[in-house]
């Protein structure tokens, strides 16, 4: 009864409980028709295996007598003493099986009759037949044997076995029956499953349709109230006191509500009577409040304007932009049509509504009256005018527009700008101009911090412009080692890792790394490390340096940092990265030169000393002595060679070596050069190519010789396995050729641009164990040089050189016209300025013996005048004359201020080394005293051969 009535108080105990029962019905009639299903497929398997059974039972007895039966027929013809037990020894087995197939079948309740067949004919086999055949065979009768298994044991043995396979066969029948029952067993439960699922389905429908009508019922009732209360109608609820459900509570309370509702509608209908006088008085509140909320937008609208006007002066550091939105933001809230801002003392500026024209007009005023007034009451004001012409646009009455007139006054108490809006129609109130002004406080903060901003970023760009013409790469790294600058050598020393934007900001390990990854040098970073730390800890000491090695050029660079300071406060450190590229590749090869000089100069005298202590010491017969001495001799002249090419490119340096410059044919030079190498070398064939029809430069012969023997002597050198040596002349429009082709070693690409450069030797193996100071070719490109011309190489590694010179080519007519060119010199005028009476002599002697006509002056005045009655071709000047006289320099300064003189070429002759003087002043060449005559007489002729006689100004190189 309590379970009865728990169900009835909830509907969803009531919907669980039908569907409980309904779905237990089903899972116990689903079991029992497994269980039925089950039950026959047991009861077919036990049927099965038996029959099996019997049947693997009955092909085994068959076997077995066929094996006997083949034992039987295998006799007749073959003799066998142990017939008799081998035709018994299956009579065992055969009863065996016998008995457990009669067994089978009677405990299977089936017809025995296949087992009482096979056991009568078991005993007349083994009780008759059997025994007939071996009485028979023993005896030997081989023709009663044939008719007793013809006449007797053929037919019983046919006979049996037809029986069997008919047994055999019948007991298959009987599995096919099996398997067919077993079929229409499970055909017959399956329709029982499916009438007994059909009739769950229309119970459980069944059941819903109640659930669903004892629920939808009550509710359908009761939304039919509710439809009617809405609708304001009379409602009549039916209540179900019997049913103790949800519904049955809900009718009851729906009832109560209804009654409920019917009393609190009247006094809702009061009520509302009184809501309707309190509308009234809420409305004119609310009137009230829309004025308020009026004055509150506006004034929120100001401070929007004001706002605006802030932001948009404290989000910039442009003025161009911040000018800008000032007269923009205050034409918004000054509600004015147009203004304009504009600096007093510099030329900037910005308006709205304002041509370009009205502009400039207005700040070409800027000293007008009323700026002056705004300058000298420091209050804005306000002026009212007439509209102009200009301004009418297409309105024809006349109009006033009011001009509003604001300083904007600095801290300093300066005013800066000032700005000056129009209003067309209404004026600007007293309170607005007072509050207008009030609001250039903010301006005036704001433009002070763009000029400071403006001044500090001139500064810094002054700065980072220092920092970029240093050539040193310079970083700036704050206490927490992250950079805050850089200049341009650091960012082309590291190619860019990042524009400087990128890198200004970078952390210690993020540019750290990033500059380890291009350097070659693992110790990088802990050095670079250490030698910040150092610089951190004591400012007054030395600054730590190290050296590291570029990967991708292999540029050399020293760092070495520095604290820096702003007065007693640490600011950050400089870390300077220092290219000595050039430095460290000359100490390197001033060690190599050093080292190498030491083994050829000590070679040779090591050779001197030796033979000298033997000439010395020992008695030797003559030509042995001989013989020492020319070693001695040919050790001598080669340390002779060493030292004066020392020598050599030292007075090349300084500029004091001399040289003869002539006319000079360099074919008797190459062959006297060729013949002496080739007596050196007997590996090598030194050939001779002539493809010039001039081959005349002017030179110094001793220098030239020295330059082709430099060059030649390194072909043998340097092609250690011999081959041909070729020397062609050749020529071209303007110059003249020599090359000097070997079959050598060859030289590396990366070495060509070093090869002229001194103490220079190529760091490879094949070149390294030939001798040499690397002097060689730097002494051939100086003389080259001197001589207006150039060195150039072409090689491929171990393919041979070709070293080519090239000269200034000199026109000469053939000889038959050699008295020509000495009729040219002739006409030739050279004055010269020389107080020394002696050495005026001795260089108008040289010059007349070289075919100039010569005019000598101990007087600058004199000459002067001179000159400019009869110009001369050139002139050799002095500096230092005679006292109270014009001096050398007076007279070249004379000489450019006259068209006449100006262009003609002067040749400084002088004891004092002022030459960078005589060189800006216009001279063409400066001889330091003492030199030789005919060095003057050369260059003077090369000048005019080369220039005619227009004199232009050309400094050689310098000789002396």
């Amino acid at each position: 009864m309590k379970v009865n009535e728990h169900i009835k108080r909830s509907l969803s105990n009531q919907v669980v409980y039908l569907f409980g029962i309904s779905i237990a019905c089903f899972i116990l009639g689903t079991i029992v028709l497994f269980y039925i299903q089950y039950q026959a497929n047991q009861g077919y398997i036990e049927e099965r295996q038996k029959i099996v059974n019997e049947r693997n039972l009955l092909i085994q007895i068959n076997d077995l007598f066929n094996t006997t039966f083949i034992d039987m027929g295998a006799s007749t013809t073959l003799a066998n003493p142990l017939i008799e037990s081998q035709l018994y020894s299956q009579q065992d087995e055969i009863e065996r099986l016998i008995e457990s197939l009669e067994t089978s079948l009677e405990n299977g309740g089936r017809d025995i009759t296949h087992a009482n067949m096979v056991r009568d004919f078991s005993n007349e086999f083994y009780s008759f037949i059997l025994p007939s055949f071996l009485e028979v065979y023993e005896s030997g009768n081989q023709q009663q044997l044939d008719k007793l298994s013809n006449n007797i044991i053929l037919p019983e043995v046919k006979t049996f076995r037809n029986s069997m396979q008919s047994s055999i066969m019948s007991i298959g029948k009987a599995l096919e029956q099996n398997v067919q029952n077993l079929t229409q067993n499970q055909t017959y439960i399956q329709v029982i499953f499916i009438l007994f699922i059909l009739l769950f389905l229309f119970t459980l429908q069944r059941i819903v349709k109640r659930v669903f009508t004892n629920i939808g019922q009550p509710l359908s009732e009761f939304a039919n109230a509710a439809n009617e209360i809405a609708e304001g109608k009379e409602a009549v609820i039916k209540a179900y006191p019997n049913r103790k459900d949800e519904l049955g509570t809900l009718s009851i309370a729906f009832e109560k509500m209804i009654t409920t509702l019917q009393v609190k509608e009247q006094d809702l209908i009061a009520q509302n009577e009184e809501l309707m006088a309190q509308q009234e008085e809420l409305q004119a509140g609310q009137d009230q409040l829309q004025e308020t909320l009026s004055i509150l937008m506006d004034n929120e609208e100001k401070l929007t304007r004001s706002n605006a006007l802030i932001n948009g002066i404290s989000t910039s550091l442009d003025k161009k932009d911040v000018l800008y939105s000032i007269v923009v933001n205050m034409c918004k809230i000054t509600f004015s049509d147009c203004g304009l801002i504009t600096f007093l003392h510099e030329d900037a500026y910005s308006s709205f509504g304002v041509s370009e024209t009205g502009v400039q007009q207005f700040r070409n005023n800027l000293d007008s009256g009323l700026i002056q007034r705004l300058l000298n009451t420091r209050k804005a004001f306000v002026v009212k005018r007439q509209q102009e012409t200009s301004e009418k646009g297409y309105h024809e009455a006349t109009n006033y527009i009011t001009d509003l007139y604001i300083p904007i006054i600095t801290a300093n108490q300066d005013i800066e700008a000032i700005m000056v809006y129009s209003r067309l129609g209404n004026t600007y109130s007293e309170k607005e101009t007072v509050e207008y002004q009030i609001l250039t406080k903010q301006i005036a903060i704001s433009l002070e911090k763009i000029k400071l901003y403006e001044r500090s970023e001139e500064e810094r760009i002054i700065n980072q412009d220092i920092l970029n013409t240093v050539q040193e790469g310079i970083q700036l790294i704050d206490e927490n080692r992250n950079i805050l600058q850089i200049n341009h050598e650091f960012s082309e020393m590291f190619e860019c890792i990042g524009n400087t934007n990128e890198i200004i900001g970078l952390s210690w390990s993020d540019w750290s790394s990033t500059l380890a990854s291009k350097i070659e040098d693992e110790q990088f970073i802990p050095s670079l490390d250490q030698a910040i730390s150092y610089a951190s800890r004591d400012n007054h000491v030395e600054p730590t340096s190290f050296i590291y090695h570029m990967k991708q050029d292999s540029r050399v660079i020293q760092v070495y940092c520095k604290k820096m300071f702003n007065g007693e406060k640490e600011t950050g450190t400089i870390i300077v990265h220092r290219d000595i590229t050039k430095e460290f590749e000359v100490d390197q090869m001033k060690s190599e030169f050093v080292s190498t000089v030491s083994h050829e100069l000590r070679t040779p005298l090591a050779s001197v000393l030796g033979f000298t202590e033997l000439l010395l010491h020992k008695e030797l017969k003559p030509e042995r002595k001989t013989k020492y001495l020319k070693t001695i001799f040919n050790e001598a002249q080669r340390l002779s060679a060493l030292i004066n090419d020392f020598l050599d490119i030292q007075r090349m340096e300084s500029g004091k070596q001399t040289y003869d410059k002539k006319f000079i044919n360099i074919v008797p030079i190459l062959e006297k050069v060729i013949e002496h190498q080739q007596v050196q070398t007997l590996i090598h064939q030194i050939h001779l190519s002539i493809g010039a029809q001039q081959t005349r430069i002017l030179g110094d012969k001793s220098r030239i010789e020295q330059v082709f023997g430099n060059l030649l002597n390194n072909a043998i050198k340097y092609s250690p396995k011999g081959g041909d040596i070729v020397v062609r002349i050749r020529e071209d429009e303007n110059s003249l050729k020599i090359d000097f082709k070997d079959e050598g070693l060859g030289i590396p690409n990366d070495a060509i641009p070093h090869l002229f450069e001194k103490f220079y030797r190529i760091d490879n193996t094949d070149h390294r164990h030939i001798g040499g100071t690397g002097l060689g070719l730097s002494i051939v490109s100086e003389i080259v040089k001197i001589h207006d011309g150039s060195i150039s190489v072409d090689s491929e590694l171990g393919k041979g050189s070709v070293f080519t010179l090239t000269f200034p080519k000199i026109i000469l007519e053939d000889m038959k016209n050699s008295e020509k060119n000495v009729n040219i010199k002739q006409h030739h005028n050279v004055v010269i300025i020389e107080d020394d009476k002696s050495l005026a002599d001795l260089l108008s002697q040289e010059l007349i013996g070289n075919g100039f006509q010569v005019s000598c002056f101990n007087n600058g005045s004199t000459a002067l005048k001179q000159m400019k009655i009869s110009p001369p071709d050139a002139l050799v000047l002095d500096i230092k004359l005679e006292e109270n006289e014009l001096d050398g320099w007076a007279i070249m300064e004379e000489m450019k201020k006259d068209d006449k003189l100006k262009d003609i070429p002067i040749f400084i002759s002088s004891a004092f080394d002022e030459k960078q003087r005589g060189y800006s002043l216009g001279a063409q060449d400066y001889l330091l005293k003492p030199y030789s005559p005919s060095k003057l007489s050369n260059t003077i002729m090369q000048t005019l051969l080369v220039n005619g006689k227009h004199g232009q100004i050309m400094i050689p190189k310098e000789e002396v």
